[in-house]
């Protein structure tokens, strides 16, 4: 890519609904006339502001869609909870012990992350210029602390039982206190998955995962009841093993879904859905490097795009304007871009001053 014409747009955080198919909800220049002539009839009759009081609201409508999501499944996780710790002390069972603190820790984690996304309201300043999302990253950090501490205690008590065998009263309520577990863990798991993935919340999928695994410990336990009512004495301490080790397959889920995003990892599918639509742009000759990134649950991009070199800065910037409005409606849960506007061939690489620099790296592989 040669030549530049040094023309950026930033943030403009067009909030609209989802991108069709077709592309017909595209701006200004992009697609057919008749797909123009439709947007901007939409326009008309449903019209948008770019003012940051409207760049706000949608920030603010997921962050109450995932606190809503924690507190219900708080809610439904702590009557789990209270009710094992009941039948736990009647029983004695380490099993169902192990699965009672792991629910309590799973409801607990709603805190943290509950914190982070009122965090992630507050608006940029001059020294968090990007704002509070990252929070969520650290709530996920302290999620998968959570999840292998669950662990640790689950396969002490377990050993501990092993080496000192008691036997279990209340076989009954046991069983239904895994059953209850377990139903109240698995529609949390759907409910928090759901709209982690829904708001883009990578730490709210893990708290999801976690909840599941949850759910399947809590089967566990009622298998451990089972061996227990047929004499084998073991079977509840060998169960708590068990669950030890389900915990820690989901805290390698986990752990890799917040490492991700802690990397600035993006599914590749979205880098190709951008560079799409940036193709689709009438006027856009080329395309450069495509940088995506998380902060917090809304995706942010770096682009540049090759235009005309006899092109003048006015029509350059309604170019860029366009592949950022392109960019917003075609990646889910985009919120801004910064477009780059390069032109072609014209005499001297007018990057040649920052080669040594290296900022002007290639196209990402």
């Amino acid at each position: 890519m040669e030549g530049n014409q040094h023309v950026h747009t930033h943030g403009h955080h067009h909030e609209h609904g989802p991108a069709r198919p077709d592309g017909e909800h595209r701006h200004g220049s992009t697609g057919s006339r008749p797909n123009r002539l439709r947007h901007r009839l939409a326009h008309l009759f449903t019209p948008h502001s770019h003012e940051a009081a409207d760049k706000i609201d949608p920030a603010l409508e997921t962050s109450r869609e995932g606190m809503r999501t924690l507190w219900i499944s708080l809610a439904v996780l702590g009557v789990a909870t209270v009710v094992q710790a009941v039948i736990v002390a009647l029983s004695g069972s380490v099993a169902l012990l192990g699965d009672t603190v792991h629910n309590a820790a799973d409801a607990l984690t709603a805190i943290p992350l509950g914190t982070a996304f009122l965090l992630g309201r507050r608006p940029p300043n001059r020294r968090y210029t990007y704002g509070y999302g990252r929070a969520e990253d650290l709530a996920g950090i302290l999620i998968v602390a959570t999840i292998g501490a669950s662990a640790v205690l689950a396969a002490w008590v377990a050993v501990d039982r092993l080496l000192d065998p008691r036997d279990i009263t209340h076989l009954w309520a046991v069983s239904a206190a895994a059953l209850t577990g377990f139903a109240g863990n698995e529609w949390v798991a759907r409910y928090r998955i759901r709209t982690g993935k829904k708001i883009g919340s990578a730490a709210l999928v893990a708290d999801g995962l976690h909840a599941r695994t949850d759910g399947f410990t809590s089967l566990a336990v009622l298998l451990g009841s089972g061996g227990a009512a047929l004499g084998w004495r073991a079977a509840d301490p060998v169960v708590g093993l068990l669950i030890t080790v389900a915990i820690l397959f989901v805290l390698k889920d986990a752990a890799r879904e917040v490492y991700r995003r802690l990397m600035d990892s993006v599914d590749p599918a979205l880098v190709t859905t951008a560079e799409e639509a940036l193709r689709a742009v009438e006027g856009v000759r080329d395309i450069g490097p495509v940088r995506m990134r998380w902060i917090g649950h809304a995706l942010r991009a770096e682009v540049d795009i090759v235009v005309d070199a006899r092109l003048t800065v006015v029509r350059a910037h309604e170019l860029a304007v366009a592949a950022e409005h392109a960019l917003i409606h075609a990646v889910p849960r985009l919120t801004a871009a910064t477009v780059h506007a390069d032109h072609g061939p014209a005499g001297a690489d007018p990057h040649a001053a920052l080669a040594h620099h290296g900022s002007r790296p290639g196209a990402v592989s």
